[in-house]
């Protein structure tokens, strides 16, 4: 699929409110309903449209500190790398990015206290025999947090 101007305006709008009415879509990139409703469609099925999330307040949920955590890992073979990637991608990792530089990974976690971390730096960090180090840094603001494309 090859995409047009249509397309990424599409794109642009939808990755702000993926819940714009068709009507305010078509009138905002000037195609039709119809035309419209068919290239979200196309979008969709073709895996440029992953999901229709809600974007949560960690605050109002008592998610009140964003940790990120640089880990290295002691084997690098593509066994021991997918077991630790794994291990990253459970529900107390927001996201997990595998990196180059001095660290292997890079994660964002977000927690309600500190003692919820320590219990995830037990489980992840300090009994994974794979985990050379790990470098944990607080974050104090939330300066930008988007996941926009465009």
């Amino acid at each position: 699929m090859t995409l047009d101007k249509y397309d990424y305006a599409l794109l642009e709008l939808l990755q702000k409110n993926c819940q714009i009415p068709l009507r305010e879509l078509s009138e905002a990139v000037h195609l039709s309903t119809a035309s419209v409703q068919r290239r979200i469609q196309k979008l969709k099925d073709n895996g440029y449209i992953q999901a229709n999330i809600a974007i949560l307040d960690p605050n109002k949920l008592n998610q009140v500190i964003t940790i990120l955590v640089e880990v290295q890992a002691d084997k690098t073979h593509m066994v021991d790398l997918q077991l630790l990637k794994d291990s990253f991608s459970g529900p107390e990792i927001q996201q997990c990015y595998y990196v180059t530089g001095e660290a292997d990974f890079m994660l964002v976690l977000l927690v309600p206290n500190m003692q919820r971390f320590q219990e995830i730096c037990d489980k992840l960090f300090h009994s994974n025999p794979n985990v050379k180090w790990f470098r944990t840094i607080v974050v104090l603001d939330r300066v930008k947090a988007t996941l926009d494309v465009l």
